[in-house]
């Protein structure tokens, strides 16, 4: 039987955060109708029936603020995952860049790890291709861009069971395979694997297994299902 675990947040908090999360992954309408059925379910499973789905209403960064912004480490780590989520599906885009900042402002934190991240950034849309160049820091140099990003992310932990799931149930088991994109029998280009891809993979593999850790050790949850 799982043992009774006492989750630092409120329910009205886990709302809004995975609400937050929600608006964020779909920012760039970058998830295809079977990302977006898991996502749904997730929701669905960890928040019915106090959220209707199907009437699902995207989050202010104001709203974010007004229930998470009390708690300076509780902003921070919703706005790790944040990131995270941002980037589970391999690209950093103009548009999660921009509700990120936008959250940043709203909940009084500094931009300083999305200079990190930007060096990731990508344009899913051609006419946010100079955007995104802008927004890139300048290249060059010995020292690693993304460092500040990698430390930052490692301090995220969990501490409710809700979000463990969502973790587990967003973030793929294995890295997901290579594959080439098809129509009409000819190939319209290739897709490597997300290990090659996302240089902050092993933060999001990090977060899962410590996702995996807190339901299966301190929730006392069978994981099986998630491996």
């Amino acid at each position: 039987m799982p043992a009774v675990t006492e989750s630092p947040y409120t329910q009205e908090q886990i709302k809004v955060w995975l609400r937050g999360l929600l608006t964020l992954a779909w920012a760039d309408g970058n998830f295809d109708e079977d990302e977006k059925a898991l996502i749904a379910a997730i929701t669905e499973e960890e928040l019915a029936p106090e959220l209707d789905f199907e009437h699902f209403e995207p989050v202010t960064p104001a709203e974010v603020a007004q229930v998470l912004g009390d708690d300076p480490q509780t902003a921070e780590n919703f706005l790790r995952m944040a990131v995270m989520v941002a980037l589970a599906d391999g690209v950093y885009s103009v548009e999660e860049d921009a509700q990120l900042q936008a959250l940043c402002e709203a909940l009084n934190l500094q931009e300083m790890v999305l200079t990190s991240v930007r060096s990731t950034l990508h344009s899913l849309k051609p006419e946010n291709a100079e955007v995104a160049a802008g927004l890139r820091p300048p290249a060059g140099g010995k020292l690693d861009p993304l460092k500040p990003a990698r430390l930052w992310l490692d301090q995220l932990e969990v501490h409710d069971p809700r979000l463990a799931r969502f973790v587990c149930k967003l973030i793929p088991s294995q890295c997901p395979f290579e594959r080439d994109v098809v129509l009409f029998k000819k190939k319209l280009m290739h897709i490597p694997p997300m290990c090659k891809i996302n240089p902050l993979y092993d933060q999001l593999v990090g977060l899962r297994f410590r996702a995996l850790s807190y339901l299966a050790d301190d929730c006392g949850e069978d994981v099986t299902a998630l491996l």
